[in-house]
Parts: C-alpha cells; sequence; structure tokens
C-alpha cells in the first residue's frame, strides 16, 4: 500500500539532469516496486495505491498487471497529476531525486472509507510504507490498514524515510511510533532507524524496533556494511553484501524488501532469507530501471552461486 508513479532515469550515466536529453520511463514508488519484485518470485501480489486520470496513470496500471501485480485497488484522482520521478545518475553512491508530487500526489489521497479492509485482513502479507504516514488522508488510511491487520500474518511497516516530504524527523516520530505498534516485522536503513527510534547503532536500533510493540522481526539495513535482523526470539543474523558493478542502486532496497517477503513466507531461516535478499538488491543494483529489473528466483540463485550481483539480464 503507498507510493506509486513515474521513475524517468536518464540513458546516459554521469550525466547532470540539466545537461540529459534522453530518458527512460519506468513504473517507479517503493511498494509498487515491492509487489512487482515479489511477483517476479512467484508471489501473488496486489497494491492499494491511486494515480491522476492522466495518460500516466493508464500506463501505470497497465505496467503492473503486465508485472502480474493485481491493480483492482488502484484507482484514479481527478484532481492531481500522476506524479513523476527524475533521478541522475552518478555511480556508485550517487543518486540525487527529483519528486514531483505538488500539489498533492494521489496516492497520498487514499481515504480510510475507500479501503477494502476484508482484502488488506485476508492477505499473508500486508506492506505499508513511512511515506503513507506523511500527509493526510493517507496517514489516516495507513493507520486503520494496519490496526485492521490486529495481529493477522505478517504485517511489515518499511520505515521509507523520505525528508522531503516531512517538515521535521521530530513530527515523524509519533506517526511511525503509532504505526510500528501493528506492525510484526520493521525494515529500514540506519537513517530512517534512526528517525524511528532515535538510535542510530545497528543492534540499538534493532532492539528498539522489537521493543515498539507487536514487531516480531527488525531488519536493518547497513549499505555496504550489509543487512543486520533480528527477532524477538533472540535469533541474529548478519550477511555482508553482494559485490556488483552499480548502475543505479535506487531500487535495491525494493528488491530487497520482495526477495524478504518470498523468504517469509516460504519459511526460511533467517540467514537465507537475507542472503537472497540481499542478492536481488546487488541485482537490481546493477541495473538501469527498478521495476522491470526485479530478479526472478533464477537469477538470485545465479547470483549466489557467482558471487557477484552483476549478470545479464534474462531476454
Amino acid at each position: 500500500m503507498g507510493r506509486l508513479g513515474v521513475d524517468l532515469y536518464p540513458l546516459t550515466s554521469g550525466v547532470a539532469l540539466d545537461r540529459v536529453d534522453s530518458f527512460g520511463r519506468f513504473l517507479g514508488g517503493s511498494p509498487a516496486n515491492v509487489a512487482v519484485a515479489a511477483a517476479r518470485l512467484g508471489r501473488r501480489t496486489a497494491l492499494v495505491s491511486r494515480t491522476g486520470a492522466d495518460p500516466f496513470g493508464t500506463f501505470l496500471r497497465r505496467e503492473l498487471k503486465d508485472f502480474g501485480v493485481d491493480e483492482r485497488w488502484v484507482t484514479e484522482v481527478d484532481a492531481y497529476p500522476t506524479p513523476v520521478t527524475f533521478c541522475a545518475l552518478f555511480p556508485p553512491d550517487d543518486f540525487p531525486l527529483y519528486f514531483y508530487r505538488r500539489p498533492q500526489a494521489p496516492d497520498l489521497e487514499i481515504h480510510p472509507h475507500e479501503l477494502d479492509l476484508d482484502a488488506i485482513r485476508a492477505a499473508r502479507v500486508f506492506w505499508a510504507t513511512g511515506t503513507g504516514l506523511c500527509a493526510e488522508p493517507s496517514r489516516t488510511a495507513t493507520l486503520a490498514a494496519l490496526r485492521a491487520r490486529a495481529g493477522r500474518g505478517t504485517t511489515v511497516l518499511d520505515l521509507d524515510w523520505r525528508p522531503v516530504f516531512w517538515t521535521d524527523p521530530a513530527v515523524a516520530r509519533p506517526y511511525y511510533a503509532e504505526a510500528l505498534r501493528h506492525a510484526t516485522v520493521a525494515v529500514g536503513n540506519l537513517d530512517e532507524c534512526e528517525v524511528a527510534t532515535g538510535e542510530r547503532d545497528p543492534d540499538a536500533a534493532a532492539r528498539a524496533l522489537l521493543a515498539t510493540g507487536s514487531v516480531r522481526l527488525a531488519v536493518v539495513k547497513q549499505g555496504p556494511e550489509g543487512v543486520l535482523a533480528l527477532s524477538a526470539d533472540g535469533t541474529r543474523a548478519e550477511v555482508p553484501p553482494l559485490p556488483v558493478e552499480v548502475v543505479n542502486g535506487l531500487g535495491a532496497g525494493d528488491a530487497f524488501g520482495g526477495a524478504l517477503v518470498h523468504g517469509l513466507l516460504a519459511g526460511w531461516d533467517l540467514e537465507r532469507t537475507l542472503r537472497h535478499a540481499n542478492a536481488a538488491g546487488a541485482i537490481v543494483a546493477g541495473r538501469l530501471p527498478c521495476s522491470s529489473a526485479m530478479p526472478y528466483a533464477s537469477e538470485i540463485a545465479e547470483a549466489l552461486a557467482t558471487g557477484t550481483g552483476t549478470i545479464p539480464e534474462r531476454g
């Protein structure tokens, strides 16, 4: 549930946006990408979101369907255009984003009374994001959806901190705290964990997430240091990143999320799940797009076998 828009990426790397003259158009938005990533791994997925009543919205719904994501809960908003996001590419670690989501993005116009709470309750995994908490009516709708889960299945809160969507971290923290009271899994990088809990040390952040309420698994992404996960029963796993020649690092976290969901649904142990999720993230970091770059299970297996995320895309 949450963000959906059009990503416009330069077709030339290492060039400032004011000098780029050609872009590729892709489905974007973190929750949408996670749904695509899980679908690529054979899971039945759906997205709750909104677009503008415009050609870009038509494109996004068609893309979701083509990727195998159920788009029945993606509806149109007449008042606002479908958002677009530009990214400049300066690998290996500089990918500035420019969000065009004003005056309001349609995916923040999800209203509580419009939610199909029966479908949300029935899902084996429900994935929501911190960005969904940044404005009304999406904030109330996101919290209503999380409350409706009431301990059913796996409920993931992707902390998904985007400073441009908030006035101040202190404003966001109470809403993160409320959302975490209804989540069973929390996922975030060090910056996101610090916003949500005040802790930046990976182990301390994981323990703080576990202490927020119903969270039973805390996953802390550490970039080049790999990923740490701590469960409520004391199980701890930490795995290093898979090396890759980075092209665009923006979709790596979403690929990680889709593979994390896949591993949780498969009942894998924590270390196996993290290794597969890390490999999925590395593969996407080595490709230009996000959504269409999401790996298949065979590609993840190849990356793990060869020890690198730099592998050719399936034709």
